[in-house]
């Protein structure tokens, strides 16, 4: 019974890891094709700092910034308790349910728009002309870009961040958390930053490669940032898991993921 009720809350806590994991990289794969300033956001003017050439560097970030280190960091949980072989599952399943979102999008922008809707939607909030269905393809065809680039950069970020995490934890041990948990992050959301912009908007874009350089180390600084400021909540996260499977089940499970390596 005893051990009936352990492997309950190890599939449970497997699960909720996983919905997280999976809810947050969709939705940034679907909102990654919006370019957001993150001063004006905030209600400041962009800095226009010099960068690679004429380029100013502006925090001009992908929306889908917003949600990946939340992703990277449900990665390193996984990693903690369940090993690579929990982050192998639970990338393939997320790789799969994006493609699949993918087919969707894709088959949904070739329906033919029914003539009422069109009708309906002609003209916006200031009586302008407005062509409800070429807006509906132009953001969902930009997001299909993401997420097809996501898609590699997701599997490639995925797999270093598993090698460098445990190559980590061989040396820091059960100590340390945050240096393995926020190093692997940090080298993972390095190669994802750079490849996801290269594909999305440069090869299947109209991005200028200084555009994509200048975009891509903004993103990758606010995601540096993001990275090291949610380090208290991994460990937040850490307290409630071992309370919840107890700690000597916690403790064997880490043991075992790191044996995994």
């Amino acid at each position: 019974m005893a051990k009936s009720i352990l492997s309950d809350k190890k599939n449970s806590l497997f699960i909720i890891l996983s919905g997280i994991f999976i809810t947050n990289a969709l939705i940034a794969e679907l909102i990654g094709g919006k370019i957001f300033s993150f001063e004006k956001t905030l209600g400041f003017e962009p800095l226009n700092t010099p960068l690679f050439g004429d380029f100013l560097l502006q925090f001009n970030l992908t929306a889908g910034v917003v949600l990946w280190p939340v992703v990277f960091i449900t990665t390193d949980i996984i990693n903690e308790y369940f090993g690579k072989k929990g982050v192998r599952r639970i990338t393939f399943i997320t790789v799969g349910l994006i493609a699949y979102a993918f087919l969707v999008i894709f088959l949904a922008m070739k329906l033919v728009p029914a003539d009422f809707w069109l009708e309906v939607n002609a003209v916006n909030e200031k009586g302008e002309p407005f062509d409800i269905n070429y807006a509906f393809e132009k953001v969902l065809s930009q997001g299909l870009n993401i997420i097809f680039a996501s898609l590699v950069a997701f599997v490639v970020g995925q797999f270093v961040d598993v090698f460098v995490f445990h190559k980590l934890r061989k040396i820091t041990g059960k100590k340390k958390i945050w240096l393995r948990a926020t190093g692997s992050t940090l080298v993972s959301q390095l190669i994802d930053s750079f490849v996801v912009l290269f594909v999305a908007f440069y090869f299947l874009g109209p991005w200028s490669i200084t555009q994509v350089l200048a975009v891509g180390v903004t993103n990758y600084i606010y995601k540096f940032i993001i990275a090291v400021g949610l380090t208290p909540i991994l460990y937040i996260a850490h307290y409630i898991i071992d309370k919840y499977l107890g700690k000597d089940t916690a403790e064997q499970m880490m043991a075992e993921a790191s044996n995994e390596a």
